[in-house]
């Protein structure tokens, strides 16, 4: 019985043991999440920063005292007024974006970094809306959000906090700002309306009086196209008939020489001289008896004489055939 019972003793004292060195080995070792940083004390004294990944401690000497996250961060700047530098109070709220740089700052420069930073935020962001008119609040925003993220970082770096950006979430003005406001906006716009309509109206005015000059400039390059193009076919007419007029003249030059175109001309002219008598006989009332002198065959002998004394004249004396009867 005794040898049972120092047997359960033993027994219990190795479990007792091995749970205490559990225990303790659990306290050693450290797992450390990632994006995460870990403060760890030596008798209250700061002893290191543990980062990501498995971490030794010495049990029963140092403990966990911060741990911090290393991740961006992003609070909630509550609504505060701010008076712009014309004297108009306006409700102006954010978000503030930080990430932990230096968790052993962060750790002991400041009690509450969040708190601090919001705070910071808070007054930063009234004086820089101070310095600002209403207008310019509105229009640059982008500049008023940079300035705020540059007051709060040269603030915060002894805090081991690093402002990453700054967004105004709403800017309220009172209602009577926003009253003339929303006037002034609808007199722009009709002021643009109007500008837009007179800038129509003027560009079709001007539309329509250069179609109106090109349409004249059209007309006036086709007229003078017709002309050119009439005179040159009248001058190639004209050309034409000359050069065949001298054609004929020629060829009747040629034949006129010789005895058969004499023989010719003759039977033309007293043909040409019967015909006028007769036109004369048919339109006049007074009938005209032939003399001697004015018969067709000394019509055509007048004629032949001045063809003949034209062929003297010209070298030829080719005998006409008149001469030759008489």
């Amino acid at each position: 019985m005794d040898f049972v019972y120092l047997i359960s003793s033993v027994f219990s004292v190795w479990v007792v043991l091995a749970i205490l060195i559990i225990i303790i080995l659990r306290s050693a070792i450290k797992f450390v999440p990632q994006n995460t940083a870990i403060v760890v004390e030596r008798f209250g004294k700061y002893q290191k920063t543990m980062e990501a990944g498995l971490n030794f401690l010495v049990p029963l000497i140092d403990r966990v005292a911060y741990s911090q996250t290393l991740k961006e961060q992003a609070y909630d700047v509550p609504s505060q007024s701010a008076i712009t530098k014309d004297n108009i109070s306006l409700v102006v709220d954010g978000v503030l974006y930080l990430k932990v740089i230096d968790p052993y700052k962060t750790s002991y420069g400041v009690d509450d970094y969040i708190f601090s930073v919001t705070q910071l935020a808070q007054t930063t962001m009234r004086s820089e809306v101070g310095k600002m008119d209403l207008d310019k609040t509105f229009e640059e925003r982008e500049n008023l959000n940079t300035a705020i993220v540059s007051a709060i970082n040269d603030a915060a770096m002894p805090w081991g906090v690093q402002v990453l950006r700054y967004e105004i979430k709403d800017i309220e003005p009172p209602r009577s700002v926003l009253d003339a406001m929303e006037r002034q906006m609808k007199a722009e716009r009709e002021k643009r309306a109007v500008i837009l309509e007179s800038e129509g109206k003027r560009q079709s005015e001007i539309n329509i009086a250069e179609g109106m000059k090109q349409a004249r400039v059209l007309a006036a390059e086709a007229e003078k196209a017709e002309q050119v193009l009439k005179a040159e076919g009248e001058a190639q007419a004209i050309l034409a008939v000359s050069k065949a007029e001298a054609d004929a003249l020629s060829i009747v030059g040629r034949v006129a020489v010789t005895a058969e175109g004499q023989k010719a001309i003759q039977l033309d002219l007293a043909d040409k001289a019967i015909q006028a008598k007769a036109a004369i006989a048919k339109e006049s009332s007074v009938v005209l008896l032939p003399d001697s002198n004015a018969s067709a065959t000394n019509v055509v002998a007048e004629a032949m004489t001045i063809i003949h004394q034209l062929n003297r004249q010209q070298g030829g004396q080719p005998q006409s055939p008149v001469e030759e009867h008489s």
